[in-house]
């Protein structure tokens, strides 16, 4: 149980979760898990589905704990409301909220302040995708500009076909950004307030670490520690820092990076609203610092408090 001052000081919290995005079912299990560890140390709080929200029943919480994947949740049109509100909420402002749920804006900025992320492309249909091949060599990693879990994602070996039907797919749910594929090792940090915290090495048979291997397979490997050391390890973590903080992030998150065969780091993107669930890589993370789920949950819920 946490210390009663605390507790009174934390009041009434929503646990916003569900919603009407494809993350929906993700969402859910983050947000019940969330719910369970509050409960369990005292807190009062309250799991609400923002499927069908009301936002004068929110009036009733003295803050909120974000559990909202995906748009509606974490592109800051959500915490937009809660400002107006006048409702403390965990996580990242509106701007920064908005940018970092925006792949390509991301990689534009990323790209003019010097950080190393894969070299991308923009088509805005399919005719400009042959001059994506002229200028390129496959691999390529295909996604939608504002969705999360990988959903709609494609890695791309070769061929026009192959680009058009990825490109397709990706566009059924938003514009759609051509990444350059990075063959080597993929990590993930987790940052509580300006804390990293020990970064991991996923491992997966998948072609990528699409929405299977991050939730429902089995073999799917997380290495914590990552295997890094020195330099390298150091090199990670200030990189990750920088790509969070260069959006204007706050509160808590998880930032993705490659290490190339060049040996170079290059940052994929940053999720201002992290998984929960049981295969979640920030709880993961904040284990192997030390931290219970039941700590990290409170830790990110009292940046609320400043």
């Amino acid at each position: 149980m946490l210390d009663q001052s605390l507790v009174k000081q934390l009041g009434n919290v929503a646990v916003l979760m569900g919603g009407n995005s494809a993350e929906r079912e993700i969402s859910l299990q983050s947000g019940n898990a969330i719910l369970g560890a509050l409960t369990d140390v005292g807190v009062k709080a309250t799991g609400v589905d923002a499927k069908e929200l009301d936002w004068d029943f929110l009036r009733g919480f003295d803050r909120v704990f974000i559990a909202l994947h995906g748009r509606g949740g974490e592109d800051g049109s959500l915490q937009g409301a809660l400002e107006h509100l006048g409702l403390p909420y965990t996580g990242s402002a509106v701007m920064a909220s908005a940018l970092a749920m925006d792949k390509i804006r991301c990689k534009q900025l990323w790209t003019g302040i010097g950080l190393p992320t894969p070299k991308f492309y923009t088509p805005a249909d399919e005719q400009q995708l042959k001059a994506v091949i002229d200028e390129a060599d496959f691999p390529f990693i295909v996604k939608p500009c504002r969705e999360g879990s990988s959903i709609g994602m494609a890695k791309v070996d070769s061929g026009l076909a192959e680009l058009v039907t990825a490109f397709r797919n990706a566009k059924q749910y938003d514009e759609v950004l051509i990444e350059q594929y990075i063959s080597g090792a993929e990590y993930t940090v987790s940052i509580v307030g300006q804390e990293v915290l020990p970064p991991i090495r996923l491992e997966t048979p998948h072609t990528f670490y699409d929405y299977d291997a991050k939730y429902q397979a089995n073999d799917t490997q997380y290495h914590c520690p990552c295997g890094l050391q020195g330099d390298a390890l150091a090199e990670l973590e200030q990189l990750a820092l920088w790509a969070f903080n260069s959006l204007g992030c706050e509160g808590w998150g998880r930032v993705d990076l490659m290490r190339g065969a060049d040996q170079r780091f290059y940052v994929l993107e940053v999720n201002t609203v992290p998984g929960m669930t049981s295969h979640s890589l920030v709880p993961m993370s904040a284990k192997q610092a030390g931290m219970s789920f039941s700590e990290l949950v409170v830790c990110i819920l009292k940046e609320t408090l400043a």
